[in-house]
């Protein structure tokens, strides 16, 4: 039995922004990653693109993460556009009022966890555990066990689970979770194009398809395409010369003619089956859910990365003050406390883009209906329009 303050399981970017939040406590962290350490530490292009807000930005560079991220792979992101079918008609989201000459930052998710890895591994307190996989987990009033499937046990006062929309540690815990699994699948890849993106980030909501031109620096972006899983697959499977005609062809060409860029170490592009998650409680006896496995969320507004920043943060908050002031850092009072607040920030975002999902993927005749009246509608109230930019900005 090995002895710590926290066990974390999940050495993602929720995981390790969580143990550097409690840098400088004293606490004793285990973090618990199956991957080996040289895959955390370099982490392979996947081909996503993360749209970072400016406080997300500011917690990174509290973390003194967002320093080790090269400015060159840095792009702004100065405006978003939402499409609908066959409309000329775009809603627009920008900064106007805001004093700011963005949205966000696009910086691609890879690059973030190597940054947040950089600055963790070593920090005083943290045991990583790579290429360790947990074989059992359960937490109580009396403390929190994990068992490592190479035999190890260990022991903490709080357990941490950040191990994915499907955490098995979120199971063992007890603690259910909506799950939908959506039958679709998202592609990803970099896109070199004819005509100036001018930093505009464009959703566009096609009939039986749903395509994002993410702005990436000089005439490039990342092309984000969702269809059914068997439709995904096939345009996965076809050659760089094919497919770039084939992104070019599904976005008529709005940015002239495209062509796929190879990103290293990826033989093609990402494929990513859909599925979102929530779970029914973020906290449990002595034990706390972060990240994905505390809210999974849908791509489509891009909140999932930040959401789960904030609440890795929120949490590493309470338990930093906690330990500061010689308090319990799994108290149920502490715990309720994260709960409430992450559930507050995350529920009406999750249930929104939901919403949203389901009207503009519906093809149905009351829903195309209603998709170009609701864009209608919100181009006319600028409150929203601003609010909406606001929590764009700031979620």
């Amino acid at each position: 039995m090995t002895r710590y303050d926290v066990i974390v399981v999940g050495g993602g970017p929720a995981g390790l922004a969580f143990a550097r939040s409690l840098a400088g406590t004293g606490l004793k962290l285990a973090l618990v990653e199956r991957q080996p350490r040289t895959v955390l530490a370099e982490p392979g292009c996947d081909g996503r693109e993360i749209a970072l807000t400016h406080r997300s930005e500011a917690s990174l560079k509290a973390l003194g993460a967002w320093q080790a991220i090269d400015p060159a792979e840095i792009s702004p992101l100065r405006e978003a556009r939402v499409l609908n079918a066959g409309s000329p008609f775009a809603l627009a989201f920008d900064t106007g009022g805001t004093g700011e000459d963005r949205l966000g930052q696009l910086v691609p998710n890879h690059l973030i966890r190597r940054a947040l890895f950089a600055v963790t591994h070593a920090q005083p307190g943290v045991d990583l555990l790579a290429g360790a996989a947990v074989s059992s987990a359960r937490a109580s009033r009396e403390g929190a066990v994990v068992e490592l499937a190479d035999g190890r046990r260990l022991e903490a006062r709080l357990l941490v689970a950040a191990d994915s929309r499907f955490s098995a540690v979120r199971e063992q815990l007890g603690i259910a979770a909506e799950v939908n699994r959506t039958g679709r699948a998202m592609m990803v890849c970099r896109v070199a194009h004819e005509r100036d993106h001018e930093g505009i980030a464009t959703e566009w909501f096609d009939y039986g398809q749903t395509i994002a031109m993410l702005p990436l620096r000089g005439r490039m972006s990342s092309a984000v395409l969702t269809l059914d899983a068997a439709g995904i697959e096939a345009l996965a499977a076809l050659d760089a010369e094919a497919l770039g005609a084939e992104i070019t062809r599904r976005f008529q060409s709005r940015l002239g003619r495209m062509t796929v860029v190879p990103q290293p170490g990826m033989a093609g592009p990402g494929v990513y089956p859909l599925a979102t998650t929530y779970a029914r409680h973020f906290a449990a006896e002595r034990a706390a859910l972060i990240g994905d496995a505390a809210v999974g969320m849908h791509p489509v507004t891009a909140h999932g990365f930040n959401l789960g920043l904030a609440g890795a943060l929120r949490l590493g908050g309470l338990v930093a003050d906690a330990a500061r002031y010689g308090r319990d850092i799994g108290s149920p009072w502490l715990l309720r406390r994260y709960e409430a607040a992450h559930r507050f920030a995350s529920r009406p975002i999750y249930a929104g883009t939901n919403a949203i999902v389901g009207l503009y993927t519906a093809e149905h005749p009351a829903a195309k209906a209603a998709r170009h009246v609701a864009l209608r509608a919100a181009q006319r109230l600028p409150r929203l329009r601003h609010g909406v930019s606001r929590m764009l900005m700031q979620p």
